[in-house]
């Protein structure tokens, strides 16, 4: 075989042999012979919820175990299809079965990305907070311009998206939003997204046309199910109301219709303005806040695991995961990972994944954060 499909080969070798460490796979096999046997217990369906549960399980490892023994089975017969071309002096079926390989090794690299999204709540919704740091305008200005690049990664992953509240800056931009992303694997895919992001531009609000820096902080946070349980002492919580800034119309200007709600043991304080409603506002205002109470205990769970730094610090120099250059010179570089994008247009027009990938791979190997050096 030549050199180019050698490669690709020992790439679907390695995903394979990846998925299977991520599967455990003499584990995962054991189970779901249990698992199929348990099916045909017709008592097992006397707890309707339990049942569901173990056959979505069920479902869940046939898939990877199918998927699996297929990319072993296809890699065999088109590395065996190759050989036999070549003998035979038949070109056609040489070529193929290298197109074949190369859709095998893109299909096993898709299935990799999905195994790293297998986190105890990857699957769920997940809210996104965006807040502006120190600097007025140009912060605020990128805070908006923050918001916008997931509302439209979002939209392009097939996503809905829903504006659970804003702060207006004083003269542009926002000084605060947060978006309720709505999606399979949501959170999954957006967690490692929580962070400082600084920009380095020629201020459209500078006369004099400077280069400025600026920072914005991303926080995400998953949308707590019914499955799981928080309890929270409302003792514990300061309520406030306060008028709705925005667009909306003349009632959402002139009602405390919005909720803000502080967690004092914690300090965490979600807020939510998205309804007319004073009340609806505070039921979800509610539910976020178990969402990241929630979200806290997980990441306390990765530090200990990890034993990495918390992820959310000061928002300035020093602290961001992701720098956005747009002048001198155009570059997007993620500090924890390397990967780069000389098309930041296109990055802040929602083209995120190989960013997102990257670092859920980095994440998933325990790995302490490259020694990346930042753009000047």
């Amino acid at each position: 075989m030549r050199s180019e499909i050698e490669n690709i080969v020992d790439e679907i070798k390695q995903a394979i042999s990846l998925l299977r460490r991520h599967l455990d796979w003499d584990q995962a096999v054991r189970r779901l012979d249990w698992l199929n046997n348990k099916a045909e217990d017709p008592s097992l369906w006397n707890d309707a919820a339990e049942a569901q549960k173990m056959m979505r399980e069920r479902q869940q490892l046939d898939d990877s175990v199918t998927n699996l023994r297929r990319f072993e089975q296809q890699l065999n017969d088109n590395i065996e299809l190759i050989e036999l071309g070549e003998e035979e002096g038949d070109s056609a079926i040489v070529a193929e079965a290298e197109e074949a390989l190369k859709q095998l090794r893109n299909e096993a690299a898709k299935k990799q990305v999905e195994a790293m999204l297998s986190g105890e709540a990857d699957q769920n919704d997940t809210y996104l907070e965006v807040h502006s740091g120190a600097g007025g305008t140009e912060s605020q200005d990128w805070a908006n311009m923050l918001l916008r690049m997931y509302t439209r990664w979002a939209e392009r992953q097939g996503y809905k998206v829903e504006l659970m509240e804003i702060q207006d800056g004083e003269e542009a931009g926002i000084k605060s939003a947060t978006l309720l992303v709505k999606g399979h694997n949501a959170y999954g895919w957006l967690k490692t997204e929580s962070g400082v992001h600084r920009l380095v531009r020629i201020s459209p609000y500078d006369s004099n046309a400077r280069r400025h820096t600026s920072f914005s902080s991303i926080w995400v946070y998953p949308v707590v199910d019914d499955s799981i349980q928080i309890d929270i002492n409302e003792s514990d919580c300061r309520i406030d109301t306060y008028r709705s800034s925005g667009a909306g119309g003349q009632h959402v200007n002139t009602t405390d219709s919005a909720v803000r709600i502080t967690h004092m043991p914690s300090g965490i304080v979600v807020q939510c303005q998205q309804e007319r409603s004073q009340h609806k506002n505070r039921a979800k205002a509610w539910d976020m806040l178990r969402a990241r109470l929630y979200e806290a205990e997980l990441k306390k769970r990765e530090d200990a695991a990890n034993a990495e730094a918390a992820s959310k610090t000061e928002i300035g120099w020093g602290h961001q995961i992701r720098s956005y250059v747009l002048q001198p010179y155009q570059l997007v570089k993620d500090l924890r990972t390397g990967v780069e994008s000389t098309s930041p247009g296109d990055v802040l027009d929602g083209d995120l994944n190989e960013f997102m990938e990257a670092a859920l791979a980095h994440r998933v190997s325990g790995g302490a954060d490259a020694v990346v050096e930042d753009v000047n």
